[in-house]
C-alpha cells in the first residue's frame, strides 16, 4: 500500500481554493475541498491510476481530475510513495 504525502505547496493550493471558493459559498468551498483531499487516497492502493501527466511526458509524474481541478502528484515505486505535488484549476498548465 502507497504513502500519500502532501507538499507544503499542495496545502497551500487547497488552502487558495478553499479562499477563493468562499468569497461565494462556504458550503461549497468546503465540499470542494473534501473532496480534493479525498480523491488521492484511491492511490494507496492503485497509485498508478492517474494518467501521465501531457505537459511532463514523465511516467512518474501523474494526475487525477476532481471536478476543474488537477491534482497533480509523483509516484516513487521503490519507496511505494506518492507525493501531491500540486492541485490547480484544470485550464492551467502544469509548468
Amino acid at each position: 500500500m502507497a504513502k500519500i504525502v502532501w507538499t507544503e505547496i499542495a496545502i497551500d493550493d487547497l488552502n487558495n481554493i478553499a479562499n477563493y471558493h468562499s468569497q461565494y459559498s462556504d458550503n461549497f468551498a468546503s465540499a470542494l475541498i473534501k473532496r480534493l483531499f479525498n480523491k488521492p487516497k484511491i492511490l494507496k492502493e492503485m497509485p498508478e491510476l492517474g494518467r501521465v501527466v501531457p505537459e511532463r511526458d514523465n511516467e512518474f509524474i501523474r494526475e487525477l481530475i476532481e471536478g476543474n481541478y488537477r491534482i497533480i502528484y509523483y509516484f516513487e515505486k521503490e519507496i511505494d510513495t506518492v507525493e501531491i505535488i500540486t492541485i490547480h484549476h484544470a485550464s492551467q498548465p502544469f509548468l
